[in-house]
């Protein structure tokens, strides 16, 4: 058993394994990857045990700002440091709780109120906050005004607010306050932008290491004459970190912001080679694509469509590494692949103190 480094342990919901000594928690892990794909040798990659995350979404409430209740998701703990994320992050939510003492917060129940939350993101050396908004609070104005004095003395790079349906709690539109919307990473030597409101990894060490993961694979294959084809693929960042090794890369994503940061990243990063292209996976079969082919596929947690993995089943890429963030799924998955087998597979502790799982397996014809 292992002493939990957080004060809020047991109440609040977000870390569930900090008895746990780490080295068990990752043994545990893999017995539950192990068991899900049915292959025993796994490789397992992690970072720091604390301190690692680059973002977090905190909930206003009554007090400033907090997270959710454990086993009661309608009620809010008041954090004041929060020990998985990083330095930085605990600076800004210092910040905030600092200056807005007293909110005129989101009631869920009533649909009332104006502040519901703030999405605080600081990678390597830029970072943001988020003030998401309740689009129906009479209070807007105001609310606004109180956000650009912040802004003001605020060490964040960029300030944004966003105004979400409090029915449907889908955003609706946003504006910037401070800064700029784009913030920056670097993978393997890549400068990556990507939308301060968008997908990206939360936890940048153990991210570089699945970059680098994925690019000595593909190594060990010859692709020079070969095109890689990345689904799911974000802001290209694994498409364009491996781009050298192939002669054409296709990036394929369903959102239109994340095609535009990686046409940026194409340009920043020089890379000649690759195109972007906004479709939804399902609809692959309109794509024309080279062969030899590979693929990175990283899907989100529902995992691949169907029609997908049809159309790469006729494509018969030489390999296929799947990136998943739902082992059930992965494990569903797989055998829809006909005639691929596990070639390898690895563990990455992305989420470390909780049960959540990343993993990447090599399939071979």
């Amino acid at each position: 058993m292992s002493q939990p480094l957080c004060a809020y342990f047991g109440k609040c919901g977000g870390c569930s394994s900090q008895h746990i000594d780490y080295p068990i928690q990752l043994e545990n892990k893999k017995k539950v990857l192990v068991n899900s794909i049915n292959f025993s040798n796994i490789n397992i990659f992690h970072g720091n045990e604390y301190f690692y995350r680059n973002k977090m979404e905190m909930i206003f409430h009554q007090n400033s700002i907090g997270l959710r209740k454990k086993d009661e998701p309608n009620k809010i703990i008041d954090i004041e440091k929060c020990v998985i994320s990083n330095e930085r992050i605990n600076e800004l939510i210092k910040e905030i709780r600092d200056f807005f003492k007293e909110v005129d917060y989101f009631d869920a129940k009533r649909k009332t109120g104006a502040f519901m939350q703030a999405v605080i993101r600081a990678p390597t050396n830029n970072s943001a906050i988020s003030f998401v908004l309740n689009e129906e609070s009479s209070k807007l104005r105001e609310t606004v005004e109180k956000i650009e004095a912040f802004a003001a003395i605020s060490s964040a790079n960029t300030i944004i607010v966003s105004y979400v349906n409090p029915q449907t709690e889908i955003p609706t539109e946003y504006f910037v306050v401070k800064g700029n919307e784009m913030l920056k990473e670097k993978y393997l030597g890549k400068e990556f932008v990507f939308h301060a409101q968008g997908f990206f990894q939360n936890n940048h060490e153990v991210a570089e290491r699945m970059h680098q993961y994925c690019n000595e694979l593909l190594k060990l294959y010859n692709t020079k004459e070969a095109h890689l084809l990345d689904l799911y693929g974000g802001v290209g960042t694994f498409g364009l970190t491996n781009a050298e090794l192939f002669k054409g890369v296709t990036i394929i994503e369903n959102a239109k912001e994340s095609i535009e940061a990686a046409n940026i990243n194409m340009q920043n990063n020089n890379i000649k080679n690759a195109k972007a292209t906004v479709l939804d996976t399902k609809h692959l079969k309109k794509v024309q694509l080279p062969q030899p082919l590979f693929v990175i596929t990283d899907p989100p947690r529902s995992g691949m469509d169907l029609k997908t993995i049809e159309q790469l089943n006729a494509l018969k890429p030489k390999a296929i590494i799947y990136i998943s963030c739902n082992i059930q799924q992965l494990a569903k998955d797989i055998p829809k692949f006909k005639g691929y087998k596990i070639k390898s597979a690895a563990l990455f502790d992305l989420f470390p103190q909780t049960p959540h799982i990343e993993a990447i397996v090599e399939l071979i014809l």
